[in-house]
């Protein structure tokens, strides 16, 4: 860039700094390529947590939305009448922060999915904002490396739909993203899929077994099942939170120390109950503020077994055997990918007794799979590399790069 050109003003956008680790973690990949590519661009958010992205990311940040208890059911006359008063005012201010930018980046996460309960009048609807106003404004919006799914709710799946239209630039984390958009009529010809993008954060190396059974990771969460399962969602938490605990239980009674990983401040709750519920010094619940902190307490554990999909992620990119206990389609589609099909177990169903089978093959082919995930970790790494360039062309036309990244070799 030089003295006379304006520099690139740059939003981002998400539930970001909201208390989910897997959302911060995109965020971070983003943020430091942009740091590094574009070292002259002006960088801010519009975001579910301002205060915490501008303290850990140091970035000037703004809330997402202007009613703050958007994300809490409204039950009062007041509260209904504030809430919908909060629409009407995130039109202007979403359209007047749009407008102040070059280019806006949903940096990853399941943006377009609703693989958990969501209301279409929450983030779909913010989304959708958001990418109007791209529109309308000229400011480009890119949707980069996003989960999407199947979506059953029809509001909510119109104003995916239409965000997806009117967006700049598309790019999935993997090939079910892409057939569930397409499913939902949005043309994907141009579109391509990568990887999720925290496979780009920088890891520590999994430890090698020392002999003796060592550590095992189990990462937890406050699960009830998705949008659509609303009206059993008690039943589905009950189902998995009682199979987990047995799991835990059969680990410790194995003299195996058991370390409970959270991905959400929501499932801190669940983490306590399984302490409670064991009640044995060998299970302890690890303080991890970010996939950083995570990937320290995954690299330290003999196994992994994991249910939120940045805890899976984040065990595979260290390279830790891992077993999934997964809650969609999402995750099937992530471990087969890095060679991982066979284990995956179903969240909806745990059963403690088949899981602790997989558990013991998994274990048992624990020098094939660190090999398996080494190969499948520098490919994967590489593609989410690759697309910036793709990313560079639609939204930043008339910039380039003053330092290229060098790609993961």
């Amino acid at each position: 860039m030089t003295s006379h050109e304006k520099p690139l003003r740059i939003g981002l956008f998400g539930l970001l700094g909201s208390g989910n680790s897997g959302n911060d973690g995109s965020l971070e990949t983003v943020l430091g390529h942009l740091r590094t590519a574009y070292p002259g661009a002006v960088v801010d958010a519009m975001c579910g947590g301002p205060e915490l992205v501008a303290t850990r990311y140091g970035i000037p940040a703004t809330r997402l939305n202007w009613y703050r208890g958007e994300y809490r059911t409204a039950s009062r006359v007041n509260a209904v009448a504030a809430k919908g008063l909060g629409k009407l005012v995130d039109v202007v201010r979403t359209a007047a922060w749009v407008r102040r930018h070059d280019a806006v980046i949903v940096p990853g996460t399941g943006v377009l999915e609703t693989t958990l309960p969501l209301r279409p009048w929450g983030f779909p609807y913010s989304l959708f904002l958001l990418c109007a106003a791209g529109r309308l404004t000229g400011t480009r919006v890119g949707l980069v490396s996003v989960g999407a799914g199947p979506i059953g709710n029809r509001p909510t799946r119109v104003l995916t739909r239409w965000s997806t239209r009117l967006a700049a630039y598309r790019s999935y984390r993997d090939t079910h993203s892409r057939d569930a958009m397409r499913a939902m009529g949005v043309d994907t010809a141009r579109d391509e899929v990568y990887a999720d993008l925290v496979f780009a954060l920088p890891a520590p190396v999994a430890n090698e077994p020392a002999g003796a059974p060592g550590p095992v990771c189990v990462g937890v969460m406050d699960f009830h099942g998705n949008n659509d399962e609303r009206d059993r969602a008690e039943e589905i938490h009950r189902r998995y939170l009682d199979g987990t605990t047995r799991f835990v239980r059969a680990l410790v009674a194995d003299n195996r120390p058991v370390r409970l990983l959270t991905g959400d401040e929501l499932d801190r709750p669940v983490a306590a109950a399984i302490v409670d519920a064991v009640g044995s010094p060998l299970v302890t619940v690890a303080e991890a503020a970010s996939l950083a902190d995570l990937m320290k307490e995954t690299a330290c554990a003999d196994a992994v077994v994991a249910t939120r999909y940045h805890n899976i992620v984040c065990a595979l990119k260290v390279g830790a055997p891992t077993l999934a206990l997964s809650y969609s389609a999402k995750s099937d589609t992530l471990m087969a990918e890095m060679g991982m099909g066979a284990y995956c177990h179903p969240a909806r169903e745990t059963d403690a007794d088949r899981l602790l089978e997989q558990f013991r093959e998994l274990e048992r082919n624990s020098a094939h799979v660190r090999r398996t995930l080494s190969e499948r970790n520098l490919a994967v790494a590489r593609r989410v590399q690759q697309q910036y360039t793709a990313l560079a062309a639609a939204l930043f036309p008339a910039h380039h790069p003053t330092h290229a990244l060098r790609e993961t070799p």
